[in-house]
């Protein structure tokens, strides 16, 4: 099948007002798919809309809402659904556990893991019964290990690495390709805020990424497909080390 015939007419893409997500949506339409945008900014979705060169549809609403997956079900009722990148949730603060708000917490999780599942299986159910389509859901390097002044983002991002791999074994047989998609260090306005001036070395370029993602999203369960840095080691080392990197972000 034809990228187009096997994950689409449509695609969601969860998180598409900039980098990645924005990426990802302008290069599914360049593969000829439809695209449902989404994120809580209306003029940057519209911007990035723009920029599609298939059809589009905006729905402004922030994806840490209790509300999020049947709201977003339902401004997709009447179009088909072929493909679902979730790719909403970049840290936003670097700060201890006990100082930052337990509400950011909160909606970190919700936005992260519990719309992540209930996102993935209202679209996955329509996708099992017409026999293909696609789920990506866009994880981090901060899945590896527990990273101090990150946890709850590098726990939600573990969460979402999980799920995608588990499904990816569970939906394979039925036609739908799940992929984890392990984002490093990459140049987008979320991690330049997150720097806030600071210098991070050499970073990876949205379309470079998405193209990837899209590219690999037959490859499942995960890409890159390669072990982790961290694989090799303890447990305790790496954690020392993802400590390091995020020391290095506060730098």
């Amino acid at each position: 099948m034809k990228f187009a015939e096997r994950y689409g007419p449509w695609a969601v893409v969860a998180g598409a007002s900039e980098g990645v997500g924005a990426s990802v949506a302008r290069q599914l339409g360049a593969r000829g798919v439809n695209v449902v945008l989404s994120a809580r900014q209306e003029a940057a979705l519209e911007e990035v809309a723009e920029s599609v060169s298939t059809d589009t549809i905006i729905f402004p609403f922030d994806l840490s809402r209790a509300d999020a997956t049947i709201e977003l079900a339902r401004a997709t009722s009447d179009i088909e659904v072929g493909s679902l990148i979730y790719n909403a949730g970049a840290e936003t603060l670097l700060a201890p556990f006990l100082e930052r708000p337990l509400e950011d917490s909160l909606q970190m999780l919700s936005r992260n893991c519990t719309n992540v599942v209930g996102t993935t299986h209202h679209f996955g159910q329509s996708m099992l019964s017409r026999g293909h389509g696609g789920i990506v859901l866009v994880t981090s390097g901060a899945a590896w290990a527990g990273s101090p002044h990150m946890a709850v983002y590098s726990a939600s991002k573990a969460f979402d690495l999980m799920l995608a791999e588990s499904l990816w074994a569970e939906l394979r047989p039925h036609g739908i390709d799940v992929l984890a998609a392990v984002l490093g260090r990459t140049d987008t306005p979320a991690f330049r805020r997150l720097l806030d001036g600071r210098e991070s070395g050499e970073l990876a370029q949205p379309d470079d990424v998405a193209r990837d993602i899209l590219d690999n999203l037959p490859e499942g369960p995960t890409f890159p497909a390669g072990p982790s840095l961290l694989g090799s080691l303890p447990r305790r080392q790496a954690v020392e080390a993802m400590a390091l990197g995020s020391a290095s972000l506060l730098d």
